[in-house]
């Protein structure tokens, strides 16, 4: 009789346990965050475009219907900077990756760095990086050295697809690409050239792999972080051979529907594994519309491209999804910036940030589970590469030099122009006459960040491992 007893209380302990370690996984919500890249602002159904680019986008706008769609999200101007800082919650200009590098040199974020995958790492959650990178190319620099537990993708940009087909490529003077794989602890290797028939195939394994590794831990229980960066719509942008002519509207139409597709292969995913719920869902771009033709994006209201200050380049779509938390059918045009989520996830998560540096990111948890109306950002400095271009504050922007498209000239101005952004969304006329009255909350977020660039010195650009800052 008392072995009897003895096991019951074993087993209603063993249960409570359980039930205990479900409770703790379920209090830390799984995170999936999927980036397009080079998606402009005006490409999505929801955002204005879908039919008007050539392809529905009905996953995606679905996505947007069950939480919330924000109308000024802020990235930075260049792939690299805006991955790094999504990843650190830091300006890229404090980081040494303030542009994307062009080959040859040493680049990408310094294990000294504090990424989003570490942070949450640290708080039992599973990593996993899917798709482009574009934060270093060396080991010592892949995401399986920062924070991430297995990768797979392209640790550069798609532009590198073409290279093998050029007339004249010489791989004993440039590295022949390829698409890479690692696990934490492991060296990364090659699984294959990346050309321009890997390019069109890339997107569906990233989305294979991302589901696996969904499946594998929410099976184990186990919180996640997946990282989903796609490779499209960059160019070259080639749609998968079951998605090529299928919108009749050309290449970068097909792509548009391609993606939409991957994006409903992953929240699928989510519903048959009955963890919606559970899930906080993010979508989003890296930055403003592709530029080159014939694969040119489109920015929809706004004026530019990418690698510049204007608002093609800086609005990008976002949108979350948490089911219960988040209010659904929501849309906000209060700033954001994406440094935001660096402590916007630690606060969800139960992360405590970093305290040995300065993090630009303000927590948005509030705002963005509907808890209050207003964002706790007003504005920020815009950087294109080391220059600063523009400063943003409310619904104002104050250009110092002027840019529209990634191949002009950049040209200082002799005096600064103010642009009414409610008034004036392309950016075409100056407001600075009457409204000189904005110089003063904006030159405050110059002199308070130069001031902070003073007090942490930068990342220099290329600093090779261990970096340790200047002791203050």
């Amino acid at each position: 009789m008392q072995n009897i007893l003895t096991r019951v209380v074993l087993g209603l302990a063993l249960l409570g346990a359980a039930a205990t370690t479900n409770s703790a996984a379920a209090e830390k919500p799984n995170i999936v965050f999927m980036m397009a890249d080079n998606l402009g602002y005006g490409e999505l159904g929801c955002y204005g475009g879908g039919i008007l680019r050539g392809a529905a986008t009905p996953r995606i706008d679905r996505l947007a219907s069950e939480g919330l769609r924000l109308l000024n999200y802020n990235v930075e101007a260049q792939c690299t900077p805006s991955r790094s800082a999504l990843m650190t919650g830091r300006f890229a200009m404090r980081s040494g990756t303030m542009r994307v590098n062009r080959g040859g040199a040493l680049y990408g974020l310094t294990q000294w760095e504090i990424t989003l995958a570490e942070l949450l790492a640290q708080q039992g959650y599973a990593t996993g990086h899917f798709g482009k990178w574009h934060l270093g190319n060396t080991e010592g620099r892949f995401p399986t050295n920062q924070g991430f537990d297995e990768w797979y993708g392209i640790p550069n940009s798609t532009s590198v697809a073409p290279w093998s087909s050029l007339t004249g490529f010489d791989p004993a003077v440039a590295p022949l690409p390829h698409i890479l794989e690692g696990r934490k602890g492991e060296k990364t290797r090659n699984v294959e050239v990346y050309d321009l028939k890997s390019r069109r195939l890339i997107d569906a394994e990233i989305t294979r792999r991302s589901i696996e590794f969904i499946q594998q831990n929410a099976k184990a229980n186990k919180p996640f972080f997946a990282y989903i960066p796609f490779t499209l719509v960059h160019y070259p942008t080639l749609a998968h051979p079951d998605f090529a002519g299928k919108t009749g509207y050309g290449e970068f139409a097909d792509s548009l529907a391609e993606m939409d597709h991957r994006a409903g292969q992953v929240l699928d995913t989510l519903k048959q594994l009955g963890i919606e719920d559970n899930t906080l869902v993010v979508f989003t771009s890296d930055n403003g519309p592709e530029e080159l033709l014939p694969w040119r994006g489109w920015a929809g209201p706004w004026s530019g491209s990418y690698f510049t200050a204007m608002e093609g380049s800086l609005r990008a779509p976002f949108i979350i999804r948490w089911p219960k938390h988040v209010p659904a059918g929501q849309i906000s045009n209060e700033i954001v910036h994406e440094v935001d989520l660096f402590p916007t996830f630690a606060r969800i998560t139960g992360a405590e940030l970093p305290k040995d540096r300065i993090i630009d990111g303000v927590d948005q948890t509030d705002f963005l589970l509907g808890k209050q109306e207003k964002s706790k950002r007003e504005g920020f400095p815009c950087y294109v590469g080391d220059v600063l271009h523009a400063v943003k504050w409310r619904n104002w922007k104050v250009h110092f030099v002027w840019q529209e498209y990634m191949f002009d000239s950049p040209q200082p101005l002799p005096n600064p122009r103010v642009i009414n952004l409610i008034e004036d969304p392309k950016e075409r006329h100056v407001g600075g006459t009457l409204n000189t009255w904005v110089y003063h909350p904006v030159n405050k977020i110059v002199a308070d960040f130069q001031a902070s660039l003073k007090a942490e010195p930068p990342v220099p650009v290329g600093a090779p491992d261990p970096y340790e800052p200047p002791k203050k």
